[in-house]
């Protein structure tokens, strides 16, 4: 609820929410705002007032009134580039895929969507626990160990040894050791020689892409998935093929059409505890999919994010095919610490050198002094003692999340998991997320988890995050007005 103070009216307090929420893309172009009426009833002030900050809103050109329709949120499109001369291959025709009508309709929104997520990890819009969020709370993060390790490797010969020349480029030998074991574990058989460093696990799927693909190439992708994969490859210039994930891993006859009709070039796949469903791969499903490959010649990326909090049993493609079509990729932010930006590939010695050369053109090394310490980390067996706390809190957080969601009337439409819920409310969650939003939480809707945006009733939950009962007595009381 608004309240009116010396400083701001109501109309500059209503007109200042909407436009900060349209600034940083948690109102989508394209989206509609609320009716006069139905915003005056939420936000509990007159019509007029309501009439009078949207005007606000026009005079500043972030929304549009439609006749007879209502308001909506303006494309914040930026300038267009300046005509390239004749003849230049620049001005060659746009390709279908790149048009907003191009590849299987509409061009995904996920780019716009997608950020609103990723603005949120950075800002939080207020103290209280947000259930969108995709991380794990800061304090489950907090240690000694890491400090220490930084401390213990920054003596001031080593020090000078890290500041005045570069890194090695595939990355510290010592965590490239440290890696192969940790991998062996999985059953992921992988030398030192064949694990590259990153810069976080995005940048190792993005030196993947970099190098395997090129605009216009056709990627298989899951549906759901996550957000900002569909935005990285879409700003790429990929066609995306969502393929629907299932309890037991991909739709395999929709991955044999798309094979059949658009030999893609690219398969990204979560195997365990997938996002956001929280579904892992079964052994059946992988040696299918690792057929199809052979059969049709595409290589797959395996995210394996979540492989911290995971059994080290469960099936992952690479360890079954033994990196000749696969590539691992994983990384430490959602287990150990976000700001330190460390992530790693493996991959079959014929690639190797390939996406070497992207990650020099795009990085040239990656931070030798972190590297250092967490394999410091690692060898001492404090980040295996760590990740062992982190799941056996994790797991009581579920069980407490997971009875409040069902007290509140939401139904799981899969089996608890990992670190996220995929929860059914019955209700559009895109509307939903807008109305909690009001009251200090940052919500997943369901449309974001798809290749092209469309209404949905789930919503993902953090475990970690949804075990305040103040949010599951308001989310039922909002719910029940819609």
């Amino acid at each position: 609820m608004l309240m009116k103070t010396p400083s701001q009216s109501l109309t500059e307090q209503l007109s200042g929410r909407f436009a900060q929420r349209i600034r940083d893309r948690l109102l989508a172009p394209g989206a509609r705002l609320p009716s006069v009426r139905q915003c005056a009833q939420q936000q509990g002030v007159s019509p007029s007032t309501v009439v009078a900050a949207y005007d606000q809103l026009l005079a500043q050109g972030l929304v549009e009134a439609r006749k007879n329709r209502g308001f909506f949120v303006r494309d914040q499109a930026p300038p267009e580039p300046a005509k390239p001369p004749a003849g230049d291959p620049a001005g060659s025709p746009t390709p279908p895929w790149a048009t907003a009508t191009g590849f299987m309709g509409a061009r995904p929104a996920a780019p716009i969507d997608a950020t609103a997520l990723i603005r949120g990890m950075f800002h939080r819009i207020g103290p209280k626990p947000q259930p969108g969020m995709g991380v794990l709370p800061r304090e489950w993060l907090e240690s000694t160990f890491m400090g220490a390790a930084v401390r213990k490797v920054t003596g001031t010969r080593a020090l000078n040894d890290f500041s005045l020349q570069y890194g090695e480029p595939m990355g510290d030998s010592g965590l490239r050791r440290a890696l192969a074991k940790k991998l062996a574990t999985l059953n992921v058989h992988a030398g030192p020689d064949n694990i590259i460093t990153t810069v976080g696990a995005t940048h190792a799927l993005d030196v993947v892409s970099r190098t395997l693909l090129r605009p216009g190439d056709p990627v298989m992708v899951e549906e759901p998935g996550w957000a900002v994969e569909f935005a990285r490859l879409t700003a790429l210039g990929m066609r995306l093929l969502p393929v629907p994930r299932r309890a037991d891993g991909p739709d395999l006859d929709v991955m044999a059409r798309y094979c059949e009709v658009h030999r893609p070039k690219l398969y990204v796949s979560v195997s365990v505890f997938h996002n956001p469903t929280g579904y892992c791969l079964s052994p059946g499903s992988a040696h299918r999919v690792l057929q199809l490959a052979n059969r049709h010649d595409f290589h797959i990326v395996e995210d394996d994010t979540y492989s911290h909090i995971a059994p080290e049993h469960a099936t992952r493609l690479c360890a079954l095919d033994g990196l000749q079509r696969t590539i691992h990729v994983s990384g430490f932010a959602k287990i150990l610490a976000p700001n330190w930006r460390v992530g790693f590939l493996a991959a079959h010695p014929d690639l190797i050198g390939r996406l070497l050369d992207t990650k020099l053109l795009a990085t040239l090394t990656t931070p030798a002094l972190l590297e250092r310490a967490l394999a410091l980390c690692m060898e001492q067996g404090q980040l295996r003692r760590h990740a062992e706390r982190i799941r056996t809190r994790l797991d009581a957080a579920r069980s407490r999340s997971v009875k409040l969601a069902l007290a509140a009337g939401c139904r799981f439409a899969a089996e608890p998991a990992g670190l996220f819920g995929w929860v059914d409310t019955g209700v559009d969650t895109d509307a939903l997320a807008q109305r909690m939003l009001d009251e200090g939480y940052l919500l997943a809707p369901g449309a974001l988890f798809h290749a092209e945006r469309r209404p949905s009733t789930l919503m993902r939950i953090n475990f970690a995050t949804t075990q305040d009962a103040a949010f599951w007595r308001r989310y039922s009381e909002l719910v029940r007005t819609m």
